[in-house]
């Protein structure tokens, strides 16, 4: 007995689907692979260079040259990241009800590369900022704020970049991992190692952001580093559309967030009608892809037959009955609930790597010999601790977890969660106490602080996001109905955006409940480690709701179908890298949760 594939080889949502850019079916000869698949790494990388470019300094450009207040101008920050990852759901559902990938990616990077462009000109245009402010005056906070029409082009910058970045990045790996027939033990394994290289590839972009563009921006000025980052996404879109011929294209199935609704609403429709005796009476039942669960059981109501449905036109009407399947995927998506909600903390406490951590290292010491390292830079070793971990979580936590579990995954996906979790804890722990010796330092001695002492929380949450995120994507995925893909990334990053609203939201209730006494643009007159100590309580209350929402989690299983169909096992691993779990004879009876 052997598994469903992940993928939907069975049920045949990859017959005829796969299209060259003629819609003639793809000669595997001439599409597809690793050139079309490296064209498409282009946008997401240059997506990253934009939008890391822009986080990662852009405070330190609205208290400095705007005047804006550092509560405010981290909301402007966090509001801008949350915007644009929860883009990303209207990007995989545009994608998947209407456009295809390939469409709704280069639309997108159009649309970042025109964002980036009016942040180049918002930043460049001398009466789009207020009067400069000298140290005087600054300090005795007399400096004239920028006012809604220099904001305006502002705004108008950030959030054309979001709505294009969403888009990007809901979109470019599923479209990059279209170009690979896992059907081929060749293209499989090839795929394998895309998303290996994408991480990489996005990694690399960020340190480059972080590192050489913020430097431009910090010494040289704002509208080049800006203005290289336009010229990146430009060269991206061409790149894109310069490849169109070797794609492999896979057309549009409908949303699934339309099936989601159908269910909802049908089960609301049916609330006041009997359960049938049992559940092989529900529509469809004998055909369903995934097992019957008696979960979320008022959702079953939508899947009765009643008279209105009796005829056999009307079974197949998804507005009056809906399948065993549809309904059973629509409660996998609200199983993913619980845990999404106690995932959003983790990104609230990532957040301030882009906020406070920068606006902490401008008043520290910052050189080494005769060079100042940009206060943006230091965001650099963020990235290479994630880099760091993600290596070792391969090649040294994962191998050592699956001598001392027995399992083939060592560590699960909750577990890697939970690591996260309580990484970003003692991260928040180690910043206020790095904050308060800063502070005292510099009002009783007027000395500054080494800026390095900045590694301890960007170490720390660097290394959170190694195994968090990974974590959190493996189980979004993983758990969600199969043909999900594209919405399950979307509800991933729905995570990340609601970690930087909920940081918004934090800072406004923090600042009128202290009466600005904490957050102040002057952190040396403020108490910026209060915030810390108060990030750090809520994410240690958070993480015993998440111990106590994992333990009751059962794992998604899987139908079981008759050896003779030629099936392999197969899983998604890390999103969509997909590899044989274990040999035929280890399985376990499908009726159990998964270890």
């Amino acid at each position: 007995m052997v598994l469903v594939g992940s993928h939907g080889e069975k049920d045949g949502s990859n017959d005829g689907t796969v299209v060259d850019f003629r819609g003639n079916p793809v000669d595997k000869s001439k599409t597809g692979g690793w050139l079309a698949a490296g064209l498409i790494l282009g946008s997401e990388l240059s997506e990253r260079i934009c939008v890391m470019g822009i986080s990662m300094n852009l405070v330190t450009y609205l208290v400095g040259d705007l005047h804006i207040s550092s509560a405010k101008s981290a909301t402007i920050v966090t509001n801008f990241m949350g915007t644009l990852n929860l883009l990303g759901l209207l990007g995989g559902f545009l994608a998947d009800a209407k456009l295809g990938r390939y469409l709704t990616v280069a639309i997108s990077a159009s649309v970042t590369a025109l964002g980036v462009i009016f942040l180049t000109l918002a930043t460049t245009i001398s009466s789009m900022r207020p009067p400069p402010c000298d140290d005087y005056r600054r300090q005795h906070h007399e400096c004239i704020e920028a006012n809604g029409r220099q904001l305006a082009l502002l705004y108008l910058a950030l959030y054309t970049t979001a709505l294009g970045g969403g888009g990007i990045k809901s979109n470019v790996s599923g479209f990059g991992s279209d170009q690979f027939d896992v059907t081929d033990p060749e293209e499989e394994k090839a795929m394998i190692f895309f998303f290996n290289r994408f991480y990489f590839g996005i990694s690399i972009g960020s340190l480059f952001a972080v590192v050489v563009l913020v430097y431009i921006q910090d010494n040289v000025g704002r509208g080049w580093g800006y203005g290289i980052s336009a010229g990146t996404m430009v060269i991206a879109v061409a790149v894109l559309l310069c490849g169109t011929p070797w794609y492999r294209f896979k057309k549009p199935r409908g949303s699934p967030l339309t099936v989601i609704w159908r269910v909802l609403f049908l089960a609301l429709k049916k609330r006041n009608q009997s359960y049938p005796s049992h559940p092989s009476l529900l529509n469809d039942y004998e055909n369903r892809k995934v097992p019957y669960t008696q979960r979320f059981k008022c959702l079953d109501k939508a899947a009765i037959l009643d008279d209105n449905c009796a005829a056999n036109a009307n079974k197949s009407n998804p507005w009056m009955v809906s399948t065993v399947t549809q309904v059973e995927e629509v409660k996998m998506v609200l199983k993913l609930l619980p845990i999404w909600s106690t995932c959003i903390l983790f990104w609230t406490i990532y957040s301030q790597m882009t906020t406070f951590t920068i606006e902490q290292a401008t008043f520290m010491y910052r050189k080494v010999g005769s060079f100042e390292i940009p206060a943006g830079s230091f965001s650099a070793f963020l990235i290479i601790s994630i880099l760091l971990f993600t290596s070792l979580n391969e090649k040294v936590f994962v191998p050592l977890a699956r001598k001392i579990t027995h399992t083939v995954q060592g560590l699960t996906s909750l577990q890697r969660i939970g690591i996260g979790l309580i990484l970003s804890i003692v991260a928040m722990l180690g910043a206020a106490i790095v904050e308060k010796e800063r502070r005292e330092m510099a009002n009783q001695k007027n000395v500054k602080k080494s800026a390095f002492w900045l590694l301890v929380q960007f170490f720390l949450v660097g290394a959170g996001e190694a195994f968090a995120y990974v974590g959190q994507l493996e189980f979004f995925i993983r758990e969600a109905p199969d043909r999900m893909k594209s919405m399950s990334t979307g509800l991933f990053l729905s995570t990340i955006s609601m970690g930087f609203f909920v940081s918004s939201l934090l800072v406004s209730i923090v600042d009128h409940v202290t009466k600005k006494s904490w957050l102040r643009s002057n952190l040396n007159k403020g108490k910026l480690n209060n915030f810390y100590w108060l990030l750090a309580v809520l994410g240690f209350l958070n993480f015993l709701v998440f111990l106590t929402l994992a333990s009751r989690h059962q794992y998604k299983t899987q139908l079981p179908i008759k050896p003779d169909s030629g099936e392999r096992e197969l899983k998604s691993l890390n999103g969509e890298m997909i590899e044989d779990l274990e040999k035929k004879a280890s399985i376990q009876s499908v009726g159990n949760a998964e270890p």
